[in-house]
């Protein structure tokens, strides 16, 4: 996708080209539904002419690219080095080892060892540690009447877990973010940045370097966590490499963390932007396992994944040639009046939300139970203990990152009881628009 057709700042000035390139535009990325109506409504399975991509928007149409096309969209080092890209090599190297990038056999080979080691079983046992963990974060901000979601909770909560579930050093979680957040751009992002090049080469170097050691100790004093038990999972006297582990561990590290990071923020500016939803939560907090899965499709944290198109396929009347690349944007589809009414108003008691937030198919987020239960512990234990959000009146801003939404802050203010549940913040919207 490095190749463009014409001037890309066409493409991110003008309300009237069709084409992800748009979400460039700080503007777009605050609010993209908009721009994922028009795709839908005007051409729901869309030549993109910026990014050489087709781009699919329908919930029916997502769902057919997510079970019937390739994730088997990595180029291989010799491809890169035949594209000029040899330096990018250390990169592919690991990434066409991650299960995210592999169809069936490989896909199902290694899925099958890494579920052995995060099963719902197994989340659900951390259900009271991770409660600890939410309640030690609370405690920090609760009687200063205000926090910064993101920053307080949002992101140390699953960067803790995440590291123990791993089995490695809980007070490593900030060196592990930060990893975690070079390779979320790479993943994010659809437009090449050689200006990032050389700070995601390190990174991959030294995760890498980080998991091989990891591996190297858990030899000598074996330490429960998904690490050790991919170390030691064996499926028909089938185990993983080396080079498997520290691939999945990476991939585990960044997807364990993105996605509830994002969960959280979006998940409360949702709520103080539909207040009425908020206090019906407030005075039910049986609602909020609804409340979550309605977050997850009403503001997506994982807006669209690439698949390649295994054969000629008609979809939605295009013909998509074999090897094209195929956006399957499940932000939109999470929108689609057709699968979802009233698809834009938040509602926590929505009934078969079937939302594709977490993918479909084989592929479906593994790690989608414990981002779940680290959710709705978090918004449980912040209405039980900070009555009357407020956002603080300052502009909302918005990751860089494209596929992968998220704040990059978050402030409220809260325990004020004559502030009531209403934001305040002149960046907000009534209805659905972020």
């Amino acid at each position: 996708m490095s190749r463009m057709a014409a001037d890309p700042a066409m493409a991110t000035n003008s309300g009237d080209v069709l084409s992800l390139y748009r979400l460039l535009n700080p503007a777009v990325l605050a609010d993209p539904y908009p721009l994922f109506r028009r795709l839908r409504t005007e051409d729901p399975v869309h030549w993109d002419p910026f990014l050489h991509v087709w781009v699919v928007t329908r919930y029916a149409d997502v769902l057919r690219v997510l079970l019937e096309f390739s994730a088997n969209r990595t180029p291989t080092p010799d491809q890169l080095t035949a594209m000029g890209l040899s330096a990018l090599s250390p990169i592919a190297q690991v990434m066409v080892k991650q299960m995210l990038f592999m169809d069936v056999p490989g896909h199902t080979r290694i899925r099958a060892l890494a579920s052995q080691a995060f099963t719902p079983q197994r989340v659900e046992v951390l259900r009271g540690h991770i409660r600890e963990i939410v309640k030690s974060l609370l405690n920090a901000i609760e009687s200063c009447g205000h926090m910064e979601v993101i920053a307080d909770l949002a992101d140390p909560l699953p960067c803790i877990v995440t590291a123990e579930m791993l089995g490695v050093p809980a007070e490593d979680y900030k060196q592990l973010k930060a990893w975690s957040q070079d390779f979320a751009e790479m993943l994010g992002n659809f437009q090449h940045n050689p200006d990032r090049v050389a700070k995601v080469l390190k990174t991959v170097e030294q995760t890498t370097a980080y998991f091989r050691s990891a591996i190297s100790e858990m030899r000598r004093h074996p330490r429960a966590g998904l690490i050790h038990a991919l170390m030691t999972a064996e499926v028909q006297g089938d185990r993983l490499t080396e080079e498997e582990i520290i691939a999945n561990s990476i991939v585990t590290m960044v997807g364990g963390q993105e996605t509830t990071i994002n969960l959280i923020g979006n998940g409360v500016l949702s709520l103080l932007r539909n207040p009425d939803q908020l206090d019906k939560l407030r005075s039910d907090p049986s609602l909020i396992p609804s409340a979550v899965e309605e977050l997850l499709r009403y503001e997506s944290p994982s807006q669209h994944t690439a698949r390649l198109a295994r054969q000629d396929t008609v979809l939605g009347g295009k013909l998509i040639r074999k090897r094209q690349a195929v956006i399957a944007v499940m932000a939109a589809g999470n929108r689609d009046p057709e699968r979802f009414p009233d698809p834009d108003r938040l509602d926590i008691t929505r009934k078969d939300n079937r939302h594709l937030a977490f993918g479909w198919g084989a592929h479906f987020c593994f790690g989608a139970p414990l981002a779940r239960i680290e959710s709705q512990i978090a918004f449980e234990e912040m209405l039980r203990r900070l009555p009357n959000w407020t956002l603080e009146p300052e502009p909302l801003v918005w990751r860089t990152n494209l596929g992968l939404r998220g704040l990059t802050r978050l402030p409220i203010r809260f325990g004020d009881p004559s502030a009531g549940n209403n934001a305040t913040s002149p960046a907000r919207s009534p209805r659905n628009n972020s």
